[in-house]
């Protein structure tokens, strides 16, 4: 059987890849096939008001359509898919990325720190970490009703910034590097915690291997990450040059994956709810599958 996980971004893939390429999947006798692109529907820039109108699963559709068994992104939105999923995927275990993003304005912006921002306008990607990052990083400098946050679609949110469609983002690496590298001004990063969700086609055995594989390239990542930095110059050359070089090291944190823990699931669900974006009346049996990953993973 060919196991599918939807693997775009290399940030929070990065072990992933690294398991293909050193084989640690297949030690597991496993067949994994990682999916690196996602279809996208939206052609030229849409901005989205409120995230109400969109579906938290507007980049994880393989998943819900049986496509797909595995995927991970960050812990906010996994815990929303989960509550909102039709084909039963339920948060499993914490990824093994520790990404981060970063709010950007151009050079020349007015905008220096992040209580810059108070009613201006900041793209996120909705029920993704960008999203829920962002939320947190403003409301510590600004009162909520002051945080203006817009959806970007069919667009990189840095180009968006680049061409002046927008005056500030929330973004990722490889394009905090682009950023930074281009002059741009960084006004808040955080780092932040990730879940996996698996169906249940994906057994506990192979769950379990899979997280094997990924440990070890941690392991492997932790020896040296700079062969790897390659798969962030390959997602990032579309748009900008960059050689391995460029990249801040300390922001690409990778650990082992495992369990995810309740007291830290009640914390980031009544946060969640506390901006209306999942329901109050969930627990942790309800959207997490805490038997999935076996001992000794």
């Amino acid at each position: 059987m060919t196991i599918k996980i939807e693997a775009a971004g290399t940030v929070f893939y990065l072990p992933y890849y690294v398991a293909e390429e050193e084989g640690y999947f297949a030690e597991e006798g496993l067949d994994v096939e990682l999916i690196r692109e996602r279809a996208s529907d939206e052609t030229g820039l849409r901005f989205i008001a409120r995230p109400d109108t969109v579906s938290s699963f507007s980049s994880f559709k393989l998943f819900e359509a049986g496509q797909s068994q595995l995927y991970n992104a960050c812990e906010w939105g996994q815990l929303r898919r989960s509550q909102d999923s039709q084909v039963k995927g339920k948060v499993v275990a914490r990824r093994s990325a520790v990404a981060s993003q970063a709010i950007i304005v151009r050079p020349d912006s007015p905008y220096n720190v992040a209580g810059d921002l108070a009613g201006v306008r900041v793209g996120v990607n909705f029920h993704h970490g960008s999203h829920y990052l962002v939320l947190q990083l403003l409301e510590g400098f600004l009162p909520r009703t002051d945080i203006n946050l817009v959806g970007i679609k069919g667009k990189e949110r840095f180009e968006a910034l680049r061409d002046g469609d927008i005056d500030a983002v929330a973004v990722m690496e490889p394009w905090i590097t682009v950023a930074e590298k281009a002059g741009y001004k960084i006004l808040a990063e955080g780092h932040y915690y990730g879940a996996e969700i698996a169906g249940e086609s994906l057994d506990d055995e192979q769950f379990t291997k899979i997280t094997r594989a990924v440990n070890k390239a941690v392991d492997k990542i932790h020896e040296d990450i700079r062969p790897y930095l390659k798969y962030f110059v390959e997602q990032a050359a579309p748009v900008a040059e960059l050689v391995p070089e460029d990249f801040s090291l300390g922001r690409l944190r990778y650990v082992h994956a495992g369990p995810y823990p309740e007291d830290h699931f009640n914390r980031t669900v009544d946060w969640i709810a506390s901006w209306d974006l999942i329901g109050e009346e969930n627990d942790f049996v309800k959207l997490v599958d805490a038997s999935k990953l076996l001992q000794g993973a």
